[in-house]
């Protein structure tokens, strides 16, 4: 017995099929945000670093913590100077700015600090620069994380980046 195929359903068919057949190329998409982290971090020239943040990854963020229960942007910033390349830094963002050697975005190493305003005229975040356009910090929501650097937002917000000053 043959069933007939309503018209609704027929169109609905015939439609999947050209859609679906009228591309000989394949769609590939741009690279995703988790793909250009696991490239900057593949590209780390400093493995201690890439283990440290490794470690990190994902601890959550919480105001004032210094420890994997939670932590905040300087807190991480100020660890990481500490552990990975033996310098002491003051605790708080705006007064780690107030030591670093400020240099031209273009011309940031790995490990340099990046630092942001985003809610006025005064520092209120702190990153570590990578390489190319990332950058690791504590992200208010969603921890520690690496970032793209040539996001506007961040863009916009930076306002002043370099290594410390010995």
């Amino acid at each position: 017995m043959i069933r007939r195929i309503s018209y609704p359903f027929a169109m609905l068919l015939s439609m999947a099929v050209f859609f679906s057949a009228c591309s000989s190329k394949r769609y590939v998409p741009s690279a995703t945000k988790a793909a250009k982290a696991a490239e900057a971090m593949a590209n780390l020239k400093n493995k201690q670093l890439y283990r440290y943040i490794n470690e990190w990854s994902g601890v959550k963020y919480r105001l004032g913590g210094l420890d994997k229960r939670g932590i905040d942007c300087s807190g991480f910033t100020y660890l990481v100077q500490k552990d990975i390349y033996g310098k002491q830094l003051p605790r708080r963002s705006v007064d780690q700015a107030s030591v670093i050697k400020e240099k031209n975005l273009n011309q940031l190493k790995e490990g340099d600090l990046i630092f942001f305003s985003f809610g006025g005229r005064e520092i209120d975040h702190v990153g570590i620069y990578l390489n190319g356009d990332s950058f690791v910090h504590a992200s208010p929501s969603r921890g520690i994380i690496v970032e793209d650097l040539s996001l506007p937002a961040f863009q916009r917000a930076i306002v002043k980046a370099g290594p410390i000053n010995n």
